[in-house]
């Protein structure tokens, strides 16, 4: 995943990159990039106190307008995944109204998986996005989730 990103990524221009997306609803490919890198720098954070909480992530917009930054990021993403899994705890909010915070049990790997399935999420977006703003094309399999991949491997035998 992280490589079809980042190399979906090199082949974009910089135009394209920041370019705005109608069927998007104004959102650029660089933006849903942002949110995916944020999600894993919070929880890279959350390992080291023991407790992630995706919503007070700190936005960094200049990964959203430099597509260098960003590709350089999920480098250095992919690099610090594997570590030991560990209890934490998932701060978070679930309304926008209440200022009630629950903390949840979770560990470290099932945050990994939630953080992988939510990138194959925005990929997928991504890939709408690319799709609209320029002439390159990714794989069939870009933005698609594993399950479903093979699933359709099994159909087809």
């Amino acid at each position: 995943m992280f490589r079809q990103l980042s190399d979906s990524l090199q082949e974009l221009s910089d135009e394209e990159y920041t370019q705005p997306s109608d069927i998007l609803f104004k959102a650029t490919i660089g933006q849903h990039v942002r949110h995916i890198i944020e999600l894993f720098i919070e929880l890279d954070k959350g390992y080291e106190t023991g407790c992630v909480n995706y919503e007070k992530r700190k936005r960094d917009y200049t990964i959203e307008t430099h597509k260098d930054v960003a590709i350089e990021l999920l480098h250095a993403i992919y690099l610090q995944l594997h570590k030991p899994d560990k209890e934490l705890l998932l701060e978070a909010n679930f309304s926008e109204d209440a200022n009630e915070t629950v903390f949840i049990h979770t560990n470290y790997l099932r945050e990994v998986m939630y953080n992988l399935e939510h990138t194959v999420h925005h990929m997928a977006l991504i890939r709408v996005g690319i799709n609209e703003v320029s002439s390159l094309t990714v794989a069939k399999e870009y933005g698609v989730a594993s399950s479903t991949i093979k699933y359709k491997k099994a159909c087809a035998q």
